[in-house]
């Protein structure tokens, strides 16, 4: 991924494989949500704080391109570049790249929206703290 906003070094930690000896498919979801979150605390958003004040974001679209395991031991970087789809939708672009030679093992694209009270909500407190933080959201 080329200008990636965002970076995140993790290590799979054992209990995370199944009985192949792999990262069990799932726990790439774990990856990347934490990732997200880490990605806005950084910019200044605050997850807790949007949530008190009846503003949540939600996931409603995740689609994951498995291209090669992780294994027990592997120290990765989930990268990620923020985008947007229309008017309501936020574009997370996330790759997961084994550190060791930079291979990619996992390729994502989480949509989410706001929501205020259940209804949707523009995403401009979002788009103003990117801003501030210099990144320019582009259309995906």
């Amino acid at each position: 991924m080329k200008n990636h906003h965002f970076e995140l070094e993790m290590q799979v930690r054992d209990y995370e494989c199944d009985i192949q000896g792999i990262v069990n498919n799932a726990v790439y979801q774990n990856y990347l949500e934490h990732t997200r979150h880490k990605f806005l605390n950084h910019v200044g958003l605050d997850f807790a704080q949007l949530h008190e004040e009846g503003i949540d974001a939600v996931v409603i679209k995740a689609e994951l391109e498995y291209k090669f395991p992780l294994r027990p031991g592997d120290d990765f970087l989930v990268r990620l570049k923020i985008g947007k789809q229309g008017r309501l939708r936020i574009v997370f672009l996330q790759e997961v790249i084994r550190k060791s030679d930079e291979k990619l093992m996992v390729k994502g694209r989480i949509t989410s929206v706001l929501t205020k009270n259940g209804r949707p909500l523009s995403p401009e407190i979002l788009e103003s703290k990117f801003e501030e933080a210099g990144i320019a959201i582009e259309e995906v």
